[in-house]
């Protein structure tokens, strides 16, 4: 499979993949006409479109892609059910597209019916994790999201994390912020800060690197307890999240 980042909105990404045989999946789709001018420039065959939640600048684009091509089964948790969405599928569901498995994973947090899509290697996950950072919690609890984090953590390390937006320079000047001596945080920091500077996407990440820089999977680090003034011997480590969450939404 192929995959494909199509720049949509202000800064949004819909993902697609694509077998050998051009027949395309296309995740999050906010608006329609990039995808449809991809569709023609590569001679695609649009077979399915996921969605992982009901927020505008993810389904904004479903009807006018039916309307192309109605044929397309659409994928989505209960909440995008009045978005397009015929199939509703739920945690642990699984399904195959083009040959491919993929197996949905309940990750509420950003809306209480988000969802996220693991085909191995790819991560389709919406608004839940990104480089760097998470989606803030708009509907959900901090304590939902941490739990959703750690579901996502128990994928394979080499997991491409394909998130929806480009957000990774800001959320890693905030990691730098927290923790201005870790140097994985400023190497990666640094890293953006070029792609960015030649407008370059900075996604797909990957688990392993995510592990190592995102402060939102690093919860039981001691210097960032220490950071935020968590005692984790009288609060649990979602509490550390929580906090984490806070900072970040006043940044």
């Amino acid at each position: 499979m192929n995959l494909t980042s199509i720049p949509a909105l202000q800064d949004n990404y819909i993902w697609t993949l694509t077998d050998d045989q051009q027949n395309c999946l296309i995740v999050d789709p906010g608006e329609a006409q990039p995808v449809l001018d991809k569709i023609k420039a590569n001679h695609w065959h649009p077979v399915a479109i996921l969605l992982t939640h009901h927020h505008h600048d993810h389904v904004g684009g479903v009807s006018e892609l039916l309307q192309h091509y109605p044929d397309m089964a659409v994928f989505g948790p209960q909440e995008t059910a009045d978005k397009g969405a015929k199939h509703i599928v739920a945690d642990g569901d699984e399904f195959t597209l083009s040959g491919r498995n993929f197996r949905v994973i309940a990750t509420p947090g950003h809306t209480l019916g988000h969802i996220s899509y693991f085909s191995s290697p790819y991560l389709f996950c919406g608004d839940t994790m990104f480089s760097g950072g998470c989606g803030r919690l708009f509907e959900g609890t901090a304590q939902q999201m941490f739990d959703s984090f750690q579901k996502l953590n128990e994928l394979p390390a080499d997991t491409l994390i394909c998130c929806a937006h480009e957000y990774t320079l800001s959320n890693m000047k905030f990691a730098a912020a927290i923790l201005p001596h870790d140097p994985k945080i400023l190497a990666r920091y640094q890293q953006i800060k070029d792609l960015r500077a030649e407008n370059r996407i900075t996604l797909p990440t990957n688990l392993a690197l995510e592990r190592e820089i995102n402060l939102f999977l690093r919860t039981q680090d001691p210097d960032l307890q220490k950071a935020l003034g968590v005692n984790l011997a009288t609060a649990p480590l979602w509490q550390t999240f929580a906090v984490l969450r806070e900072k970040k939404d006043r940044f």
